[in-house]
């Protein structure tokens, strides 16, 4: 069993800064791939990184070169780096775990957190 809990969301200007955390409580952590996605109201929950158990990353079109993201396994945490926010980047974040293979779809995922807002205004 694997909790995850997000923070560092809120509110800010386009073109600014942000870092997410997903700190994970349970056995096991460096068995598993994290991911972020992301969700805005009627919309379905995106993609948007993911790293895997030896910090291979994968990250969505529309974020490459501005979003980084890494882990460290010894406090298990995950942090999303997030750069040049744009407004489209608006919506809740959630930090989710799959065990061994890749996070990649919402419905592939064994674990998520709560979710944290992050709003960009233009």
């Amino acid at each position: 069993q694997v909790q995850l809990v997000e923070s560092g969301g809120g509110l800010v200007q386009a073109g600014g800064s942000l870092r997410l955390s997903c700190a994970a409580s349970g056995r096991f952590f460096n068995m598993y791939s994290v991911g972020w996605f992301r969700q805005v109201p009627g919309k379905e929950r995106e993609f948007v990184v993911a790293i895997n158990r030896v910090g291979s990353t994968r990250y969505a079109d529309s974020v490459k070169g501005r979003f980084s993201i890494s882990r460290d396994n010894a406090k298990n945490t995950v942090t999303l780096q997030m750069n040049s926010l744009k407004p489209g980047d608006t919506g809740i974040y959630y930090c989710a775990a799959k065990y061994v293979d890749w996070v990649s779809t919402p419905q592939a995922t064994d674990y998520w957190g709560q979710g944290t807002q992050v709003t960009v205004s233009s």
